[in-house]
C-alpha cells in the first residue's frame, strides 16, 4: 500500500551545482523530482558536454517550466522553446539551453 508523504524542494535531499546550473533533488516514494535552475548563458553543449563526454544529451526529459525560457534542438535540427506553464518531452539526442536573459526554472522527473 502506498504511503501518504510529502517533501519540499525548498529542503532538497541533494543539491548539485555544475557550472551555471543548480539541481535540487527530492526522492519521495522511490521517485526523484528535480527543480533545475539554469542561469542566462547556460548551454548543455558548452557546460555539460565536456563532463558527460557524449556528442549530445542522451537523457529523456519530461519537463514543466516554472519561469523563463528553456530551448532544445534535436540532432535532426527540430527546435522547440518551452515557457512558463508548458510541459514538454525532450527525447535523447539533443542540445538544450537557457533561451532568455533571465534564469529558467523547470521541474523534471528523470526516468
Amino acid at each position: 500500500m502506498a504511503n501518504l508523504s510529502k517533501k519540499s524542494l525548498n529542503q532538497p535531499d541533494e543539491t548539485q551545482t555544475p557550472e551555471k546550473l543548480k539541481v535540487e533533488i527530492v526522492t519521495i516514494d522511490g521517485l526523484k523530482v528535480q527543480r533545475i535552475t539554469a542561469e542566462p548563458g547556460w548551454k548543455w553543449s558548452e557546460h555539460l558536454k565536456p563532463v558527460v563526454k557524449t556528442e549530445s544529451c542522451e537523457k529523456h526529459h519530461l519537463v514543466y517550466v516554472i519561469s523563463g525560457k528553456l530551448a532544445a534542438r534535436m540532432n535532426d535540427g527540430k527546435e522547440e522553446e518551452f515557457g512558463p506553464g508548458e510541459v514538454g518531452v525532450v527525447p535523447p539526442g539533443h542540445d538544450g539551453w537557457n533561451g532568455g536573459n533571465e534564469p529558467v526554472v523547470w521541474l523534471e522527473i528523470p526516468h
